[in-house]
């Protein structure tokens, strides 16, 4: 992609004071974002890892989309930041500077959008499958699958900027058009899957059947629905950025368009410090995985502090 198409994204010197606010505001934004993507992903990995009624399948990808959205904390995130900085100081950005954002970001966008993918179809597996669900779906597979997803999307990543005119596009619209419509379909099949389930275990129920099978099917329909608003999420958090980005290639930037490019590129960011907050919400072990360990570092916060303090008095009675 040519410095040209990068920069056209981002202000002119002559628009500095309209877009002056917009850069600030996102600016303050993106530091606050920065801190609860990083935060909150690393309690929920750590939460994930000490949640025993997960299947490890489902562990291990969960702990790569949360890996992901660690990544787009630590690292694009003050980069996004750097460059408002950047420019709110010199009202310019260097290409160089450019390439170097639009490679990590879509790197790490890729990760996290083949990384619902592969929830999604586990989830969908894991209800559709029953009890071939563990014969099937082997932790090895799962990690094989993680593996191809960071290999291919630092791949993609460097085909999309690289300037070969006939393979961006299908990066950039039909593969990721092909992934929303495999989500939707699989979603549209799990719906059904779902109704029949629920009639079973229902007859089930009346029965009396095996309460273990009941509950494990129940779960499972559960962290389904779960990651259903996950996906939903990132659409949301998506959709603006990729009708933004669409426009103004199709007809040209206007400063309105930069505004809103600068907002929706925030949104995206957003996404990484609400997936953790849609897990503890719908998931109820992590919930109450995370519960558990707050309140174990609040209690040893307390004792730490307790213990100061009356370490501190002692010194203060012997002097």
């Amino acid at each position: 992609m040519s410095c040209e198409k990068l920069l056209r994204f981002f202000p002119l010197i002559s628009e500095y004071e309209e877009l002056r606010l917009s850069y600030i505001a996102n600016c303050v934004l993106n530091i606050f974002l920065n801190y609860t993507a990083v935060m909150l992903n690393i309690l929920t990995i750590y939460a994930i890892r000490k949640t025993s009624p997960l299947p490890k399948t489902t562990k291990t990808l969960l702990v790569s989309l949360s890996v992901s959205d660690v990544g787009v904390g630590l690292v694009v995130q003050p980069f996004y930041s750097s460059l408002l900085v950047n420019w709110l100081q010199q009202g310019s950005i260097s290409c160089y500077t450019c390439r170097v954002f639009l490679i990590i970001g879509f790197l790490i966008f890729q990760a996290s959008f083949l990384g619902v993918m592969a929830v999604t179809v586990d989830r969908f597996l894991a209800v559709y499958l029953h009890l071939r669900y563990q014969q099937l779906v082997t932790h090895k597979r799962i990690v094989a699958v993680v593996t191809s997803i960071w290999v291919f999307s630092a791949f993609a990543s460097f085909i999309r900027l690289s300037g070969v005119r006939f393979i961006q596009p299908v990066i950039q619209y039909i593969g990721i058009l092909l992934g929303l419509v495999v989500i939707t379909g699989v979603y549209i099949k799990l719906y059904f899957v779902v109704r029949r389930h629920k009639t079973q275990i229902q007859s089930l129920q009346v029965q009396r059947g095996p309460r273990g099978e009941i509950t494990q099917t129940a779960s499972r329909i559960k962290s389904a629905v779960a990651i259903f608003y996950v996906y939903v999420a990132f659409l949301v958090c998506c959709l603006p950025y990729v009708i933004c980005v669409s426009v103004i290639q199709f007809n040209g930037p206007s400063v309105t368009l930069k505004g809103f490019h600068l907002f929706s590129l925030t949104l995206i960011f957003l996404n990484s410090s609400l997936n953790p907050l849609i897990y503890c919400w719908k998931m109820r072990h992590i919930r109450h995985a995370i519960v558990d360990i707050l309140r174990t570092f609040s209690g040893k916060t307390f004792n730490v502090r307790l213990s100061y303090d009356r370490s501190s008095s002692v010194v203060h009675l012997d002097t």
